[in-house]
């Protein structure tokens, strides 16, 4: 990647703060997340592959989202338990750009990936009797691949045009990580053009993912309401429960940080909601598509009789 005429050959992340005894707190916070994120997502991968109950277009997408949360999760937190036992917070430039790059190509795709679980939803509900014809595995690939395609590929964009910045002004980073906001901040000169960059990218990987998600509960919500039985419509709403749950955390603090007026541009409170969508939020994934599932827990059960104890 060509360099702008920057003079920054590393940055210094100032993480959470400097009180040795909370940066203690918090290493043991984020070590139990990490450890219950890599669990969670890695059995459920597991399960989905090893148990044939789980070989549906559904669990297909949800394996799909446990590998880009267990991954995503890896890109941010082991630096992130770096910075709150080490004396050493900086963080080399090829190494910013790297998170950078991985970082927003893993969240783009996963924008993607939760409009294709809703379509895949809407499928289910709409025509079960034809739904695993409609959802072959081929169209699974494809709204996989797909994801990853359009993720990555904003991901250079927004990565090439970002690190090309003459970052003159400083080199501290006030955040646990290499992310947007803050890095275009310590840029001088050449911004013009960034923020219409950043509305098409908000709109191409967040707002046209909404607008899909939108539309394919629209349908669902009509399927529904033609149902006769309330259990037939509980039922029918509760296969869609854990994906509305998962949009809701997701998406929400993606716009939280992204779309507000940059007047109202708070350091700490960014950070605290960072860490949810970053830390926080591939932990619970695992928990909230199989808390309530049968067929999960059924695989789980079986899983742990074979395993000798």
């Amino acid at each position: 990647m060509e360099r702008g005429n920057h003079t920054v050959s590393e940055f210094i992340l100032l993480g959470f703060t400097s009180d040795p005894t909370t940066q203690l707190v918090l290493f043991v916070m984020f070590l139990i997340m990490y450890t219950l994120t890599v669990l969670g997502n890695s059995t459920l991968i597991v399960l989905i592959c090893n148990d044939p109950r789980l070989h549906t277009p559904m669990y297909f997408f949800i394996g799909n989202l446990s590998f880009l949360d267990l991954w995503l999760s890896t890109v941010y937190t082991p630096k992130i338990l770096m910075i709150c036992i080490s004396e050493n917070k900086s963080m080399s430039f090829a190494s910013c750009v790297a998170q950078f790059f991985f970082s927003a190509g893993l969240d783009y795709s996963e924008c993607y990936l939760l409009a294709a679980m809703a379509y895949d939803r809407y499928v289910a509900i709409s025509k079960p009797l034809i739904y695993s014809q409609a959802m072959s595995i081929k169209l699974c690939a494809f709204f996989v691949a797909a994801s990853y395609m359009g993720g990555f590929i904003n991901s250079s964009i927004i990565t090439k045009k970002t690190f090309t910045f003459d970052f003159c002004n400083d080199n501290v980073i006030d955040d646990f990580f290499c992310d947007l906001l803050p890095l275009v901040n310590l840029a001088c000169g050449g911004k013009e053009g960034y923020q219409a960059l950043m509305y098409f990218l908000l709109t191409s990987n967040v707002m046209i993912p909404i607008a899909l998600i939108l539309a394919s509960y629209l349908f669902i919500i009509a399927t529904i309401l033609r149902i006769r039985s309330t259990q037939g419509r509980l039922k029918a709403f509760s296969t869609c429960s854990s994906h509305l749950i998962s949009v809701t955390l997701y998406y929400g603090s993606i716009l939280y940080i992204y779309s507000g007026p940059r007047s109202s541009y708070s350091l700490d409170s960014d950070k605290v909601v960072s860490t949810f969508y970053t830390v926080v939020f591939p932990m619970l994934n695992p928990f909230i598509y199989s808390l309530r599932n049968k067929d999960v827990k059924e695989a789980l059960n079986k899983l742990f009789k074979i395993i000798p104890l």
